[in-house]
């Protein structure tokens, strides 16, 4: 086997001498850039071809197809060889995937780091989920760093260590049920519209019925300005056999709870607005003032469906309630993940449920750090 060289001031010319010269037998070997352009000069890349000895038939001939036909001069039969290039062509296509991972040059300077060919795929799976730029940097260098070079070459071990780094920074609460004599409450809030209701709902049948520990749950609504809130919830109180107590003043929420104290479980139901409309969330916030001396947990609820700024506005104006945890909801109405991991990271603030679709109570997740970056890293959240 005989191996050449050609030069090109790109892969693509280089490959196409080689092709020109040697013809299609030609297997690729390495694909590498040798100079850069400097003082003038071009950029120069180099492709190194092996090409087979003319004695080296049994290979050639294990591709070629004996083909029996009739020419149409003659009524006698004669046989003609075809040489079969599909395997050839398979050759040369991965190939020229390499050549367009060296391609990617724009693409491939973060701040003051190179990103290397075998990290490309994941860098565009960053980009393409709106991941924050700056954790991107931060996690392209460790990976360059702590990665060893063994297994750069394999795509499962980089994908495999870039998942490990994520789950190191994602931060998520565990689900930790109650004691038989302990006691909860939990309020949820968040803008108009993005199924706080329907998540009650779901761990209100979670608590209640899914753990096997006959739990007390009793709800509280705030939300007497949304057409049907009250309906909404008291459907669904009656299916489950759950108290409901609806509570339209700040004074009149200790009283609710104190009749809801038999219960393990209290969640709280707040009115949405938009997080830009301050007195509303003040009217919240003068709610659990009334209860100062009972601990309210508060989860803000949030949209997976919306840009990182959204979220980042959300969470500046509804933080004015001293927010302990997030919730996700809507996970099943987008593609794109990276905004989620970024912003939990960046507030500090742990997840503690995923919601992926209506149906309650199945469609609730309890945060799990690697369904998010599955979800991240297929672009799709899968059911359970």
């Amino acid at each position: 086997m005989n191996m050449l060289s050609f030069l090109g001031e790109t892969p693509t010319i280089a490959l196409k001498k080689a092709q020109e010269q040697c013809g299609e037998e030609a297997i690729v070997i390495s694909t590498k850039k040798i100079s850069s352009a400097k003082d003038g000069n071009k950029d120069m890349y180099e492709v190194v071809v092996a090409l087979e000895d003319e004695n080296s038939t049994p290979a050639k001939k294990a591709y070629t197809k004996k083909i029996i036909t009739k020419d149409p001069r003659k009524d006698e039969k004669f046989q003609a060889s075809v040489y079969d290039f599909r395997a050839e062509i398979l050759k040369m296509q991965d190939a020229i995937g390499q050549v367009q991972k060296t391609l990617w040059d724009p693409k491939s300077q973060l701040y003051d780091l190179t990103i290397p060919p075998e990290f490309a795929d994941m860098y565009n799976l960053f980009e393409k989920n709106e991941f924050d730029q700056e954790m991107t940097y931060t996690i392209m260098k460790k990976t360059i760093k702590q990665l060893p070079v063994a297994l750069k070459a394999n795509p499962k071990k980089v994908n495999d260590f870039f998942k490990l780094i994520l789950r190191r920074i994602l931060p998520i609460k565990h689900e930790i049920p109650l004691r038989k004599h302990q006691r909860k409450i939990t309020m949820m809030v968040g803008p108009t519209g993005v199924g706080k209701t329907t998540t009650i709902a779901k761990l209100a049948a979670r608590y209640a019925y899914k753990l096997g520990q006959n739990y007390k749950v009793g709800i509280v609504t705030l939300d007497s300005f949304r057409v049907g809130a009250i309906e909404q919830l008291q459907a669904y109180t009656n299916i489950m056999r759950l108290p409901l107590e609806v509570v339209k003043n700040p004074e009149d929420l200790i009283e609710a709870l104190l009749r809801l104290k038999d219960c393990n479980y209290i969640f709280i139901d707040t009115a949405g607005s938009s997080q830009y409309d301050v007195d509303k969330i003040e009217l919240i916030n003068e709610y659990q003032n009334r209860v100062e001396d009972l601990p309210i947990e508060k989860i803000l609820v949030l949209p997976a469906n919306v840009k990182q700024s959204d979220l980042t506005d959300i969470y500046t104006n509804y933080s004015r309630l001293n927010i302990d945890y997030l919730t996700f909801t809507k996970l099943d109405e987008t593609k794109s993940f990276g905004n989620l991991i970024s912003f939990a990271h960046k507030t500090k603030k742990s997840i503690t449920y995923f919601s992926i679709g209506q149906n309650v109570p199945d469609d609730l997740i309890v945060s799990d750090a690697s369904f998010l970056i599955d979800c991240f890293m297929n672009n799709s959240c899968p059911r359970r």
